[in-house]
């Protein structure tokens, strides 16, 4: 089952870049993670937080394959446990349909996005960095995976 993560953001630091490559090498074969980086619009451009928003929901909407499974990350979102995604994602694989997990830009996700997702979730109450959540959600979908095929990672 193929994993996809989307995100609006480039150019990320190299610490981002370094934790979500070690996670995203360590995912089995029958589950591999792959990002999918899309460039923000420009802040200064004139345009609204609003426009913005629509202008990357359709970039975000374009990429998501045709039968994907979308789960967008949103602060009002779900709050499942590690032990609730492993569960989920073994019943996923069942399927075998890709997954895709959608982080926004720094204005969040416009509305047509969320209404597109199979599933809003939230990794903290927090507010978290955006590129920090790419790595938070690599390590999850890692330990997720760990617990699936009874790897020690994850220990409870």
């Amino acid at each position: 089952m193929k994993l996809t993560l989307i995100a609006v953001g480039h150019k990320m630091p190299d610490w981002i870049d370094a934790g979500y490559k070690e996670f995203s090498k360590r995912m089995p074969r029958d589950f591999p993670l792959q990002l999918l980086e899309l460039k923000p619009d420009k802040r200064g451009s004139g345009k609204t937080a609003q426009q913005v928003m629509v202008d990357e929901a359709e970039r975000i909407l374009a990429a998501i394959p045709q039968d994907a499974r979308v789960m967008a990350l949103d602060e009002h979102g779900a709050n499942w446990t590690t032990m609730q995604l492993a569960s989920k994602m073994k019943s996923w694989q069942i399927d075998g349909r890709e997954t895709v997990f959608i982080i926004g830009g720094t204005d969040g996700l416009d509305p047509s996005v969320k209404k597109r997702a199979d599933q809003l979730l939230q990794l903290s109450a927090m507010t978290l960095p955006h590129g920090m959540v790419r790595v938070i959600l690599a390590e999850q979908l890692y330990r997720a995976v760990s617990i699936i095929n009874n790897h020690p990672y994850h220990r409870e």
